[in-house]
């Protein structure tokens, strides 16, 4: 019992550990706790889904061993853990790389609990040398890949972001030739697994240290250009400005009171930003902001304006959006999840007569 218990230690503790250090690491705290958690949880069902479709898929395609371990195991596994990440990007609840690697690792984290029971009931027996192999190995293997991967496809949604299924190509093929070669290349278990050991957290290292740098690079200049912007837009100058003429120009397109909502639009979501940047800033000086409560009312005058001006409108719209493409992300940084956004919602008629 006491081999068992050291067993299981060594491959689920130094994992759960890594995932702890890439949160401490991580000044800004991009990464909500709930959202880690979640990660893990969909990480452990993922691993029962693979589990059952490998056990079809081999019932039904009598493969030789080679492609079950070199591509059925890694096709279902990386897919599986991978849907959770593409969830997370396709509803902007992802900024940066930073948060990225941290939510895969989380994922691969709650997969290889649940393998590692696996392989401690199958292993029981084995020598503690195999075991380290076969547990932590694979336990840092898959953390890995699914980070590879989040980091990837993030990087791939930033640049492409008006593609969909596209962006995930690169991120999975990666994952699925890292997993692929740790099965199939003819080299000593240990030896590979020694090297995951130490390329992971130096990769990590590095990620991590661009992406703060990115981040604060983001949010600094950011934050200056969102303050000029709304002194613009709160001062007698606006009607001076290109603003104002392109504005004047939609008015012969559109109703007045759709280009006037398309002024409270952009004055709004300029709000947003600003708090969301100030947030970040004071998670990185260590002080926790409280969200101002106006935000929960500004998230859902967003949602009625947006409705409002239509598809088209917003389309006309984007020439002289002030804000950035993580406006989705902003609005969750301050409130969390779209249930905040729909709670509060349904007081937006008061708000609204509020501020007219």
């Amino acid at each position: 019992m006491t081999a068992t218990i050291a067993k299981a230690l060594v491959a689920v503790l130094p994992v759960l550990l890594f995932l702890g250090v890439l949160v401490l690491m991580d000044s800004f705290k991009l990464a909500r706790p709930r959202a880690i958690a979640t990660a893990i949880a969909w990480g452990i069902v993922s691993a029962l889904l693979a589990y059952a479709a490998q056990v079809l898929l081999t019932s039904i395609l009598p493969l030789p061993p080679v492609w079950n371990s070199g591509i059925i195991g890694p096709l279902t596994e990386e897919v599986l853990k991978a849907a959770f990440i593409a969830h997370l990007i396709l509803r902007r609840r992802i900024g940066f790389p930073v948060d990225a690697a941290q939510l895969g690792f989380a994922v691969g984290t709650g997969f290889a609990l649940i393998e590692n029971l696996q392989y401690l009931r199958v292993l029981s027996d084995a020598s503690f040398v195999l075991w380290y192999v076969r547990g932590l190995g694979t336990a840092m293997l898959h953390g890995a890949t699914t980070a590879v991967f989040a980091m990837l496809s993030h990087t791939a949604a930033e640049r492409h972001r008006d593609r969909r299924v596209v962006i995930f190509m690169p991120g999975l093929i990666a994952a699925l030739a890292i997993h692929g070669a740790f099965n199939l290349v003819p080299v000593s278990r240990l030896a590979t697994t020694a090297v995951l050991l130490l390329a992971l957290p130096l990769v990590m290292l590095w990620v991590f240290a661009r992406s703060e740098r990115a981040t604060r690079e983001w949010v600094g200049a950011g934050l200056d250009l969102d303050f000029m912007l709304h002194e613009v837009f709160s001062s007698d100058t606006l009607g001076r400005t290109r603003f104002s003429t392109y504005l004047q120009e939609l008015r012969q397109r559109f109703p007045g009171p759709v280009v006037a909502d398309m002024l409270c639009l952009l004055r709004v979501e300029l709000e947003l930003s600003i708090q969301a940047k100030t947030v970040l800033l004071a998670r990185d000086a260590g002080v926790n902001m409280p969200v101002h409560p106006d935000a929960h009312s500004a998230v859902a005058e967003i949602r009625y304006l947006r409705s409002s001006i239509g598809p088209t409108g917003l389309l006309a719209l984007r020439p002289i959006h002030v804000t950035s493409h993580r406006d989705d992300w902003h609005r969750y940084v301050l409130l969390g999840s779209d249930s905040t956004q729909s709670r509060w919602s349904r007081f937006l008629p008061a708000w609204r007569k509020r501020e007219g």
